[in-house]
């Protein structure tokens, strides 16, 4: 049976829901999304269908213990069994692709958990690389895959996993297209005004994820201090076949959550936002969205700019004005590659992407690191340059030259 209590963080409630995980309690978070105030009949009716619906999952999730049970409907067994034990927006990547081109292989195919082979596994990859994506898509699948289907090991439904009988395409070369800054200064000029204006520049500025902008809150900006706080994402889950924006402070790795300088640029920007916030609330009054009053990237009617909607609007965009194409997140490469063509540092853009490794941004951006490839050419191209006779008589001739160094002339 699972249990589970009602807890308040920044004066909202979340429901905490005692799961068992391989035989151990482990608590799992969830915002509500409600402000304590005047909703606490709200919160315990939400905590009691969260439980229904846990429990329901866990009925369902221990009926499919078979290896002769479909491979398309253990995968989704499996997708509400695994729902507890992840993050929101790696169980929503995993729905994606099992719901979507998964689900549709299998079942066609009408393999049984127990039959499925490493061929069948290697043939849908195939099917993925025909369509022509890339074979890190590929790599992606095969992790869900090959997770799924150790689980099945690991609950001694099959004795073997297929996907580990698989070789799996090289992992491809990623090349981040990114914009010049005259480029930049282009879009910039285009989408003034446009309900995508602030996060566009703040995301050009700081280099920030998608989830990352749209999670910026007013209470992560320190305007006496002059800092900015990213600890907070927006992503955009499924409930109830419609896609809803959910706010989480989990973010992609430990690094994700850093502390910025508040550029003077930006603090303009959002001082101006604040206004016009605060005008749009008194000239909508009771039509205006107070849902999302903490956040800074809404709509004029104060509801939270969905993910989506942001990838969507930004490719109108620059279809619209027949602009470089480039995505979203883009802006993020945008931002690292301006800063390697001043100068800075890699180390230092490790610490503002956010990345959890140095190796993560140097296997991104070290192509455009070109004043460090020509500080290593400037070097090589004195390897082998040898002094003529005249040159070296005029070194030992030098007052200045020292016993040792003469001997090592020599």
């Amino acid at each position: 049976m699972i249990t589970g209590s009602l807890q308040i963080k920044n004066d909202k409630y979340y429901a905490v829901l005692n799961l068992k995980v391989d035989g151990k309690r482990k608590p799992k978070w969830i915002p509500l999304g409600l402000p304590v105030r005047g909703n606490k009949r709200n919160a315990e009716a939400e905590l009691t269908r969260l439980i229904n619906d846990y429990e329901q999952e866990a009925v369902a999730a221990a009926n499919w213990t078979q290896a002769d049970v479909p491979f398309a409907d253990y995968l989704q067994s499996w997708l509400k069994m695994v729902k507890p034990t992840i993050a929101t927006s790696t169980h929503q990547s995993y729905k994606n692709m099992i719901d979507g081109r998964i689900d549709r292989y299998f079942r066609k195919l009408g393999v049984s958990l127990g039959d499925v082979t490493p061929t069948q596994i290697q043939d849908f990859y195939q099917t993925i690389l025909d369509d022509g994506y890339t074979p890190n898509t590929v790599i992606h699948y095969h992790a869900v895959l090959r997770r799924a289907l150790q689980n099945a090991v690991k609950k001694d439904i099959i004795a073997r996993n297929p996907a580990d009988r698989i070789d799996k395409p090289k992992k491809n070369q990623y090349q981040a297209a990114h914009y010049t800054e005259e480029e930049m200064l282009e879009l910039f000029e285009v989408i003034s005004g446009d309900p995508l204006e602030l996060a566009v520049k703040i995301a050009a500025y700081y280099g920030l994820r998608r989830s990352e902008v749209l999670g910026l809150k007013w209470e992560a900006i320190n305007f006496k201090d002059k800092l900015v706080s990213i600890n907070h994402k927006i992503i955009e889950v499924e409930v109830n076949g419609k896609f809803v924006p959910v706010g989480e402070d989990v973010l992609k790795t430990k690094s994700s959550i850093r502390t910025l300088p508040l550029l003077p640029v930006v603090e303009e920007l959002l001082l101006a936002e604040k206004e016009k916030q605060e005008t749009f609330r008194r000239l909508f009054k009771k039509a205006y969205s107070h849902e999302y009053l903490d956040y800074i990237c809404v709509d004029q009617m104060g509801k939270l700019l969905r993910p989506n909607f942001v990838t969507e609007h930004f490719a109108y965009l620059i279809e619209k004005y027949n602009l470089k194409k480039i995505r979203f997140h883009d802006l993020r490469h945008t931002c690292a590659s301006l800063l390697l063509a001043n100068g800075v540092p890699m180390k230092q853009i490790q610490v503002w992407l956010g990345h959890s490794t140095f190796n993560t941004t140097a296997d991104i951006y070290a192509h455009l690191d070109v004043s460090a490839q020509i500080e290593t050419g400037d070097v090589a191209a004195n390897f082998f340059v040898k002094s003529s006779p005249a040159e070296t008589s005029e070194l030992l001739e030098s007052p200045q030259i020292s016993t040792v160094q003469t001997q090592q002339v020599m």
